[in-house]
C-alpha cells in the first residue's frame, strides 16, 4: 500500500479548514492545517509536504506572499491557489510566481481530489526523470 498524500491547508477560513480536513481525511489523504502564511512558511521548515493548498486571500501574508517566499527555499513542494474571488490578475501572478494551479471555492471535492492527486503525480515523475540523469 503506498503513502498517504500529505496535504497542508492553508486559509483563514477556519470552518472551511475544518471541512476540507475531514473531507480529505476521509480520502485517505494526511492533512495538515493552518489559518496564515507565517505559520505555513514555519511548518513547510520542518515538514514536507506532497502539495500545499495556498487560500490566495488572507489577511497578513496573503497566499502571492507566501507562494513567493516558499519558493526561495522550495522550487519542488507543489502548490495549487485556492481563491473564492476568482480575480484574474491575482491569479496570473500567482502562475507566474511558481503555482501549479488553482481552483475556486468552492470546488467540487472530485475536483480538488483530482488536482492534489494530478500535481503529486507530476512530482513524482519530475523526480524519476531526474533519477534517470535527465536534465529538467
Amino acid at each position: 500500500m503506498s503513502e498517504p498524500i500529505r496535504v497542508l491547508a492553508v486559509d483563514d477560513e477556519v470552518d472551511y479548514l475544518k471541512s476540507l480536513k475531514r473531507v480529505l481525511s476521509r480520502r485517505g489523504f494526511e492533512v495538515v492545517t493552518t489559518s496564515d502564511g507565517r505559520s505555513a512558511l514555519a511548518i513547510l521548515e520542518r515538514s514536507q509536504f506532497d502539495c500545499v493548498l495556498l487560500d490566495l486571500k488572507m489577511p497578513g501574508i496573503d497566499g502571492l506572499a507566501t507562494l513567493t517566499e516558499l519558493r526561495r527555499h522550495d522550487r519542488d513542494t507543489p502548490v495549487l491557489l485556492l481563491t473564492g474571488r476568482g480575480e484574474i490578475p491575482s491569479v496570473l501572478s500567482a502562475l507566474k510566481g511558481g503555482s501549479d494551479g488553482f481552483l475556486a471555492k468552492p470546488c467540487s471535492v472530485e475536483e480538488l481530489v483530482s488536482a492534489i492527486e494530478d500535481v503529486r503525480e507530476r512530482k513524482r515523475l519530475s523526480r524519476a526523470y531526474e533519477s534517470n540523469g535527465k536534465p529538467r
